[in-house]
């Protein structure tokens, strides 16, 4: 039987959370009864949570297969969530399974059905077509970021889940903006809305910068070195453009990270944990990276690349000025481009930019070969980096443990001495290899 934790306060206690924001609070309060909702909330408003929350409370924890499925347009935002899900410490089972996965993975976590499913819907569709888990007792789907499913092109397998779960009571779509119309093979019975997109809940600034030049690279690495220190991401519309701009940004030695869809999937998570502790501070990107990742407090992004639709333009904006924080929104122009109707903006000069950063710790990330299926804890790792390795508090950044792994960033000036001393070391019952990635 699962050991449930009663109090939401616990929980939200273990995410470093004091209280709900207002949308969450109805969130919860409207779950409680309605059977069908729609959530529209900005990119950052904690939607994931809102829906959670009321979700864990009304599981059965009698129950021993699936009982909630949540279909995601993206292997990251699968795996957000399901983080998101074992951090409240709510003690039922979640797993992720995606596009690219190995199968075998998928295999051995839905041998014991998690309470919660997670994943893409195109290996959901498949899953279910092969009958790899029971769907009889799964009475709540969340379609989050729905939209965003249906316009890469997953209407086939998202019609195909829905027809296999006519026994799910409860639906929940989620979105970060307005959708032109809601499918009708959802089947919703008359939703409950819940829209939270024309709160003024940030402080979003947009700025326009003209390059004298057609190429606007000269301009964005002017840019970028008057940005240097603050977290920010460049959007580029081609992936051999972020190849480009990167080539260009290391040889002017700014430290940076890729991400796009042609990347093996460890790479772009290794880029997101990498942005994420602050090992560098500029993530060149696709749209891909507009919405559903996990990347807090981020000061600035730079359109490189004019977005082509206004809901581009959007959700790249949504990476910032998040949760109340303020953030600017750059656009770069060519000498030759035309700005779109949909950006309004006032135009502003690289040296007009005032750049207040004050972080002074450079850090660099190490990859650890134990995880939580090793028993090892982030305590366990921050106690031997410090008695061991000889750093201090402040030495050691954010720790990321994952399944069979952990990412642990530290000072970069005590990188190298720290591989070498703890290299082979010891943690729990099991020898780990460290090393820099």
């Amino acid at each position: 039987m699962v050991q449930k934790i009663k109090s939401q306060s616990e929980m939200l206690a273990k995410l470093g959370i004091k209280g709900l924001n207002p949308m969450q609070k109805e969130v919860l309060q409207v779950l409680k009864t309605s059977e069908d909702t729609i959530l529209l909330s900005p990119t950052g408003s904690g939607k994931t949570l809102a829906f959670l929350l009321p979700i864990i409370e009304s599981l059965d924890p009698e129950c021993k297969e699936i009982q909630v499925l949540i279909i995601v347009p993206s292997r990251e935002l699968a795996l957000q969530i399901e983080q998101v899900v074992r951090e409240l410490g709510s003690g039922y089972k979640a797993n992720a399974i995606y596009g690219g996965r190995a199968g075998a993975k998928d295999k051995i976590d839905l041998q014991h059905p998690p309470a919660i499913l997670i994943g893409t819907p195109g290996r959901i569709a498949d899953h279910i077509e092969r009958e790899s888990f029971a769907v009889k007792s799964i009475r709540t789907l969340v379609l989050d970021e729905f939209d965003k499913s249906l316009e890469i092109g997953f209407e086939k397998e998202m019609k195909a889940i829905v027809w296999e779960l006519p026994q799910v009571r409860r639906k929940i779509l989620t979105s970060a903006t307005e959708p032109k119309s809601i499918p009708e093979f959802i089947g919703l019975r008359d939703p409950f809305y819940i829209n939270y997109l024309d709160e003024k809940i940030n402080k979003l600034s947009i700025k326009i910068i003209k390059s004298p030049d057609k190429d606007k690279l000269e301009t964005l690495g002017q840019l970028i070195q008057k940005l240097d220190g603050q977290p920010g991401i460049v959007f580029c519309n081609f992936k051999d453009s972020i190849e480009r701009v990167s080539e260009y940004l290391n040889k002017l030695n700014i430290n940076h990270g890729c991400f796009f869809g042609g990347l093996e999937q460890k790479d772009r998570e290794r880029a997101l944990i990498k942005f994420r502790n602050g090992s560098y501070h500029l993530l060149l990107a696709t749209d891909l990276a507009s919405r559903g990742l996990d990347i807090p407090e981020i000061k600035f992004i730079i359109h490189y690349h004019l977005p082509i639709k206004e809901e581009e333009f959007t959700h790249r904006n949504g990476r910032t000025a998040r949760m109340h924080q303020s953030g600017i929104a750059y656009v770069l122009e060519g000498a030759e481009e035309k700005i779109p109707n949909f950006i309004e903006a006032d135009y502003t000069s690289i040296q007009e930019i005032d750049n207040t950063n004050t972080d002074t710790i450079e850090f660099q990330t190490l990859f650890v070969s134990g995880g939580r299926k090793d028993k090892i804890s982030k305590g366990d790792i921050a106690g031997l980096f410090m008695k061991e390795g000889k750093l201090q508090k402040e030495d050691i950044g954010v720790i990321e443990l994952k399944s069979d792994c952990a990412f642990v960033a530290i000072n970069a000036a005590k990188a190298k001495n720290l591989v070498k001393t703890l290299d082979n070391s010891r943690l729990k019952k099991k020898k780990v290899r460290i090393k820099t990635i």
